[in-house]
């Protein structure tokens, strides 16, 4: 199937022609504002289907809303009207269609071009009447204030926020293509083809404060360790967002790092809702350990070198062993009310990843020192 996909190289364009070409069923046709009139006939030609994102929303004049969007819509059906195989057509129209300024005007114009083409040529169409968009590779500093915020923060540059309370309607550029992607290839069989207008699955009421509240968090992440709250979609997507805003020079970052006679450990993440993860390597011969907790439960995996895992339950005597290799990469569990320890029993640096259920509480730190082996 050949799909047109028009204003390819902008925003929605690149994200969904980067997921339409992992489909070796597909072929892309991509037109740009490179591309001519003469162009956009040639591909409405060849197309099966037409996704239209190409439009204006930020012109020098507003004379620019009626030709980048109703007129080129309006060339668009006209040349799928005179085509072999009249294909359907996904419009990318926007929530401010219902508005009576000059960009709605426009957008509403399209939306009904698109609907008598679906009546003229006996198709379904489909429009898509999108909120803000964010996600990857939105251009900041344009129409965006997301990604404007993203870019900014993440890259030490001045925001301005002039009435935070401000709420806006947002949906994730994923969310869109998987819901554009949908109706490409399960084209509804209606008695009458007509224009279908389609609603993203998710989208998002938020105030710019609260958007700039999360961004500010993660920048801090680095810092602090603290991971976001994955639980909420909406924090979810907005992180992955802000991450690639990133400057590719600094997509690393230090650790602490705390060296003693034993070998050192650095914390690698936090959160109030999973814990805490963190690293160490240990000498050979050096045991780490040797206490008990309560309500606090572990997991320590070895990763690299050859260790001893060793517990005894605090009211008794026997003592049980857990042999650990790197390379068999096993998982074991510290339950409560067991002391516990861990003995490098290699002959080289023994690297061990651990995780415990809550962050460490210095006023409560449910650790009680206790020898395993007596």
């Amino acid at each position: 199937m050949k799909v047109l996909v028009t204003g390819a190289n902008g925003f929605i364009g690149r994200n969904l022609v980067a997921h339409l070409k992992e489909n070796q069923e597909i072929e892309v046709l991509s037109f740009t504002r490179n591309e001519t009139m003469t162009d956009l006939k040639a591909l409405v030609n060849q197309a099966d289907k037409i996704v239209h994102l190409a439009g204006v929303n930020r012109p020098v004049d507003e004379k620019e809303f009626t030709e980048g969007n109703q007129e080129l819509t309006s060339r668009l059906v006209e040349y799928a009207l005179h085509s072999e195989k009249k294909p359907s057509i996904v419009l990318s129209s926007s929530i401010q269609a219902d508005l009576d300024n000059a960009y709605g005007r426009s957008k509403s114009a399209a939306e009904k071009e698109v609907i008598q083409y679906s009546q003229d040529a006996k198709v379904n169409s489909y429009i898509f009447r999108l909120p803000n968009v964010f996600g990857k590779w939105c251009r900041p500093n344009y129409n965006s204030a997301v990604a404007t915020f993203c870019n900014n923060i993440a890259n030490d540059l001045e925001i301005n926020v002039h009435d935070p309370s401000i709420k806006v309607t947002l949906t994730y550029i994923d969310d869109v293509i998987e819901a554009i992607i949908n109706v490409l290839f399960n084209d509804v069989e209606e008695k009458k083809p007509q224009a279908i207008f389609v609603d993203v699955p998710f989208t998002y009421t938020k105030t710019l404060q609260e958007i700039v509240d999360l961004l500010q968090s993660f920048k801090a992440m680095r810092d602090d360790l603290q991971l976001p709250d994955y639980s909420d979609f909406f924090i979810k997507k907005l992180y992955t967002t802000y991450l690639s805003y990133i400057k590719e020079s600094k997509f690393s970052y230090p650790l602490t790092k705390h060296e003693d006679d034993r070998g050192w450990l650095s914390e690698l993440i936090k959160s109030p809702y999973m814990g805490q993860m963190f690293v160490s390597t240990t000498k050979p011969g050096i045991t780490r350990g040797n206490h008990y907790h309560h309500t606090k439960v572990e997991k320590f995996i070895v990763i690299q070198g050859r260790g001893m895992i060793r517990f005894r339950h605090i009211e008794r005597h026997d003592v049980l062993e857990y042999e650990v290799l790197g390379e068999n990469v096993t998982v074991v569990d510290i339950p409560p009310g067991y002391t516990h320890s861990i003995e490098n029993i290699g002959s080289t640096e023994m690297i061990t990843l651990f995780w415990v259920n809550e962050q460490f509480d210095t006023q409560k730190p449910d650790t009680y020192t206790n020898e395993v082996m007596k």
